[in-house]
Parts: structure tokens; C-alpha cells; sequence
């Protein structure tokens, strides 16, 4: 996992992902990056421990890095999957996180409810309830990898 430790939640990001891992019987291996220097000096460290794969957690850091971070995947072949369908459509192998298109749908029936008259402490918050798998077949391709068609049926979008 790629994490960035200045974030607040980053203890229970951690956890969770290696408490996922292992459940999976793979060992966990966390990197932390929230500066270039460190994001230089994480790479290096997944090279010399011949990581398997990567999960990019969400961040602002690592979404103002986007074609970086694609492109350091790209030249270490390392699978990533990122939390944005921006970071598959820059290039990344692929994607799992909500529809941010569904977030401003939701955001803007919240603005109409307010408009009409409601209290907005009155509105539920509500979790998101759409996400979307997107695969980028060229990046699998690079990397050497046949995507199983079981996934691919299941992917909202796959990028050719």
C-alpha cells in the first residue's frame, strides 16, 4: 500500500488494508510518501523488495501526482490499482472507488432539496453507493498481463 502518513486516517487505512491482506493470506508491505523525496524514496523500496502489486490510496498528494505515479508503476512493472477513474484513463492499470460523477449527482439533489426549502441539518448524510472497476487493457498489456474475462465482464469500463 501506498499511503501517505500526514493524513488523519492513515492509522486506520493501514490497518484495515493489512487486516484485508491477510485475511487474503498475503503479507502487507506499507509505503509512505507525502512529499516528492519520500514518493522518490518509496519506489526505490518497492524495487529492492520486488513487490507484487500496489494499492494507491486516496489522496490529494498522490491525485496532484497522477501521471507520476503512473508512470513510476509503468517503468518499475508494478499492478497498480488506484481509487480514481482518472488514474486509469492517465495510464494506470486500474481503478476501484466511487463514481465521482454519482457524488455531484447526489451533491446536486441535495442543493435542490435545500433550494426548496429544506434544513439542510435536516437532509440524512448518506455513503456512497456507486462504484465503478475501470481496467486499462493497454497498461495490463504492457505489463505482461491478461486481464480474465470474468473480470472484464464485470468492470463498468474498459479502457482498449
Amino acid at each position: 500500500m501506498l499511503v501517505n502518513r500526514k493524513l488523519p486516517d492513515t492509522a486506520k487505512t493501514v490497518a484495515d488494508g493489512q487486516a484485508a491482506a491477510r485475511a487474503e493470506g498475503l503479507e502487507p508491505q506499507i509505503f509512505h510518501a507525502s512529499d516528492d523525496g519520500e514518493l522518490a524514496v518509496a519506489f526505490a523500496e518497492m524495487k529492492e523488495r520486488r513487490i507484487d502489486a500496489l494499492v494507491v490510496v486516496s489522496d490529494f498528494f498522490f491525485n496532484n501526482r497522477r501521471e507520476q505515479l503512473v508512470a513510476l508503476t509503468a517503468r518499475h512493472m508494478i499492478p497498480a490499482i488506484y481509487p480514481w477513474r482518472d488514474d486509469v484513463m492517465a495510464g494506470g492499470l486500474m481503478s476501484y472507488g466511487t463514481s465521482i460523477t454519482e457524488g455531484y449527482r447526489e451533491a446536486g439533489n441535495y442543493m435542490g432539496r435545500i433550494l426548496r426549502g429544506a434544513q439542510p441539518s435536516d437532509l440524512p448524510v448518506l455513503q456512497p453507493t456507486k462504484f465503478e472497476l475501470v481496467i486499462n487493457l493497454k497498461a495490463a498489456k504492457a505489463l505482461g498481463f491478461d486481464i480474465p474475462p470474468k473480470l472484464l465482464a464485470l468492470a463498468d469500463e474498459v479502457i482498449k
